[in-house]
């Protein structure tokens, strides 16, 4: 673990930071006067995480994937926030955070054109069959084989979730002339789409169906056998949202049943050790969590969730506060 040599400053505690340097959170955080520690690159488990808390008694802890429990928010006698480096904040006891008074905080809209990217990426590879006839022409050669390629056009395009990123989506497969349903039970229209769609109607008329969906008690395992065996198109899986919400069983045997066509998936439920079944799987495309990054993105998700750490050591209101600490 990593600090400066201040003392008799408010500590920042950044349990985990997938990225080689600390310029940004060193800059942001000693810039205002308080003291950065820095935990390593690789996520610790929640004991670990506990420890170092334990260590410096931090005023405002800054979180990427490291777990953040109940007894880390407990621990020290001066915390003001827990600030998420991301969107999602199933690592962090947000209900332990605002029973002791201290605010949590995410970067909700850092990534947005990128994740859309993504899943826009796998659909436009799955219908132009990008990664299948680069694998082939490289072990088999040179060979115009055009069968099963798609025109994305005339591809029905679902969207499970309708905040920032699914509006984004919806925007850009709009563009590309797709016609494009979404269901989110507080939907509310848009430029893309006047008016939202059923569970139902998506799993019956959609050719590709995308996960935006935020990983809650009620969405997990949400892609179920039930929900893969009413779909009636033999769809595309895209999950570009959280793993645990498409269940690794009933993808793979609704795979193998030949209910859906493929899957595509960023986010897989067991990572970062994954089933070797859906890793190794001919109808299934991978990446390893990576539909948020880009150079842009990750600088900007630094810079805005330290300075939503000093907002609060600040004794200011953070701007994306996701819960009402108690006083």
């Amino acid at each position: 673990m990593s600090n400066s040599d201040k003392s008799g400053v408010g500590c920042v505690l950044l349990t985990d930071h997938p990225w080689p340097d600390l310029e940004i959170e060193t800059a942001i955080v000693e810039g205002a006067g308080y003291r950065l520690v820095a935990g390593p690159e690789v996520a610790g488990s929640a004991e670990d995480i506990e420890q170092m808390v334990a260590s410096c008694s931090p005023a405002a802890i800054v979180t990427c994937w490291a777990p953040v429990s109940r007894k880390a928010i407990e621990i020290p006698s001066g915390l003001k926030i827990v600030a998420r480096l991301g969107v999602g904040l199933d690592n962090i006891d947000v209900e332990a955070a605002t029973a002791r008074g201290a605010w949590v905080t995410n970067v909700p809209d850092y990534c947005v054109q990128e994740v859309s990217d993504h899943a826009l990426g796998f659909v436009l590879d799955y219908c132009r069959g990008i990664s299948r006839l680069n694998a082939a022409t490289r072990k088999a050669g040179w060979d115009s084989n055009s069968i099963g390629l798609l025109r994305t056009a005339d591809q029905v395009i679902g969207i499970l979730g309708y905040g920032r990123i699914g509006r984004e989506t919806a925007r850009k497969f709009k563009a590309m002339g797709c016609r494009v349903l979404a269901y989110d039970p507080h939907f509310s229209p848009d430029a893309s789409i006047s008016s939202g769609s059923s569970i139902d109607e998506i799993q019956a008329d959609c050719d590709v169906i995308i996960v935006h969906v935020p990983l809650l008690p009620e969405t997990t395992g949400l892609v179920d056998a039930a929900f893969l065996a009413a779909t009636g198109k033999k769809p595309l899986i895209v999950n570009v949202s959280r793993g645990p919400i498409v269940s690794n069983v009933a993808l793979l045997a609704a795979l193998d049943a030949g209910q859906i066509r493929g899957a595509a998936l960023d986010v897989v439920d067991g990572e970062p050790s994954p089933p070797e079944a859906i890793l190794k799987h001919p109808l299934i495309t991978v990446t390893p969590h990576v539909a948020y990054a880009s150079d842009a993105s990750m600088a900007e998700l630094r810079r805005r969730a330290c300075e939503e750490a000093v907002r609060a050591l600040n004794g200011e209101r953070p701007e994306h506060a996701r819960n009402t600490p108690h006083v």
